[in-house]
């Protein structure tokens, strides 16, 4: 089943063409990759498929429904987590995670907040303040609220960022065990190559507002001649940027 289509979308700020003509989709259980340099446009393609931004053309479709004829109920069913957005740095982390829960509208708030703290492992943290935490801590905890709704679909922004090499490799672990299991959908961005090739299942990379080349792993490194993901990456870039 496709959980979410994003089909020519496309979006300007003044004279710049931030992206253009961009589509994908993900679809059950699927974890996608949404790779490119630094101002290639993917921050604005997950703010548009978040419904912050509207796009000037194109459409997205999540659950077979319109984002923009049916914002609340697509958006009820998604959630998004980023290192880079803050939380209330004078809540405790349980509470953190019980206000969005409420917010949320979960049923049963106090019991899907001990679930999460179980599952990220946060049962040392949960009296802490947030702006005691490390950074890495944070992420933790970032992905503790995106996870509190049991949404469709998790759109994560680099999503192990600030994790050492232990803590990133257990979320890996449990984003694929959870996407295997209970058939979430998840699109992520990363800069960390080795971790897309574990997590993804498809990967579009993106160069200057547009795919520029799309495939699992293996059908992109055999496409490019390369030895790894991080090669490829390398590869694309340099080749649009020389065009």
């Amino acid at each position: 089943m496709v959980i979410l289509e994003a089909a020519a979308l496309a979006k300007r700020f003044g004279s710049v063409s931030a992206v253009r003509e961009v589509s994908l989709t993900v679809g059950t259980g699927q974890i996608v990759g949404l790779l490119g340099p630094n101002g290639a446009g993917k921050s604005t393609t997950l703010h548009m498929l978040l419904g912050l931004i509207t796009p000037d053309g194109g459409s997205i479709h999540m659950f077979g429904l319109d984002l923009a004829r049916h914002r609340t109920e697509v958006l009820s069913q998604i959630n998004f987590a980023a290192s880079y957005v803050d939380l209330p740095g004078v809540l405790h982390v349980r509470e953190v995670l019980d206000t969005f829960a409420r917010l949320y509208g979960v049923r049963r708030p106090r019991v899907r907040v001990e679930e999460v703290v179980e599952l990220l492992d946060l049962g040392p943290l949960r009296r802490r303040r947030v702006m005691e935490l490390s950074s890495g801590q944070r992420t933790r905890v970032q992905l503790a609220k995106a996870l509190i709704n049991e949404p469709s679909l998790l759109i994560l922004d680099e999503p192990t960022a600030n994790l050492d090499p232990d803590a990133g490799d257990r979320i890996r672990q449990l984003l694929v065990r959870v996407a295997a299991e209970s058939g979430r959908a998840m699109l992520i961005t990363s800069h960390n190559m080795q971790e897309v090739e574990r997590m993804c299942h498809r990967i579009h990379f993106m160069s200057e507002g547009r795919i520029v080349a799309s495939g699992s792993a293996t059908e992109l490194t055999d496409v490019y001649g390369a030895d790894d993901l991080e090669e490829v990456f390398i590869k694309v870039a340099r080749s649009v940027a020389r065009s």
